[in-house]
């Protein structure tokens, strides 16, 4: 397939859904890379941004892609593109910025922390994970973005903060907790399965819907009458990620049996 029609055919794919704009970003670094026969990296990319990486890779013969968020574990990644004949060994250029405040007089959550950087106007591909810890977060971005925050990341909230450089081996690798459930349901709608998955009501997890709490594939949902299939992926943040392992058959009755993992 010639380049141009590898392009369109991407875009075309993604055209009108979440992923859209990341997918003309992907697929022109695929284009780079596919001129200069060396490397390009991307911006921080959630799940369904990686998703889409891999996408555009799979479409572009002699080009692979890896991912890196700083630590083992992380969500947010940046993708690298590489020529398979490339030789050299290129970094990932992600550094972590350790804020620090005094505990005692607010409380500063990670929606604070992320709303301190869009507020400077930052774009949020510039920016990894965000880890949280006692009157700390360890904030994770590419190097100049790095650079950029230990200068003029003085304040969240209401309080003053102070920005040092960490090292990333001061990170410890996420381990992510797995509960395997064995469920019946009435149908294979996503508000069905969101519900015998996070332990809530149908209509507890019609609501989150309806408040945009949840994702299928990392795709906003767009209505609880959705249909789930084995391998789908359901998140919710603050929650997990609940994946549809198995789906079994039906009871006698003619529920759907339908095995889950939920990882918190």
């Amino acid at each position: 397939m010639a380049g141009s029609e590898q392009k369109e055919k991407i875009i075309r794919f993604y055209k009108g859904t979440e992923g859209a704009e990341t997918a003309v970003k992907l697929v022109d670094l695929a284009e780079q890379v596919k001129r200069s026969q060396k490397f390009r990296l991307s911006g921080f990319l959630d799940p369904y941004g990686q998703e889409i990486a891999e996408t555009v890779a799979a479409n572009y013969p002699g080009i692979r892609v890896d991912f890196h968020g700083g630590y083992h574990g992380a969500e947010r990644q940046r993708a690298m593109f590489m020529d398979e004949a490339f030789g050299g060994n290129p970094d990932f250029n992600i550094v972590v910025i350790k804020a620090s405040w005094n505990g005692q007089f607010e409380h500063i959550g990670h929606r604070d922390v992320l709303g301190a950087l869009m507020g400077q106007g930052i774009e949020r591909d510039r920016i990894g994970d965000i880890i949280m810890g006692a009157a700390t977060a360890r904030i994770l971005a590419d190097e100049q973005m790095g650079t950029y925050l230990l200068d003029n990341l003085t304040q969240i909230g209401h309080s003053g903060v102070s920005c040092v450089l960490d090292d990333l081996s001061n990170i410890a690798p996420k381990e992510e907790r797995c509960k395997e459930i064995r469920a019946t349901v009435a149908s294979l709608r996503v508000d069905s399965i969101a519900a015998s998955g996070y332990g809530t009501s149908r209509s507890h997890a019609a609501a989150d819907i309806a408040a945009d709490k949840l994702r299928l594939n990392w795709q906003p949902v767009k209505n609880a009458a959705q249909a789930v299939k084995e391998g789908d992926v359901l998140s919710m943040r603050g929650r997990g990620r609940v994946e549809v392992v198995e789906i079994k058959g039906q009871t006698k009755k003619g529920r759907t049996v339908v095995v889950l993992k939920r990882y918190i």
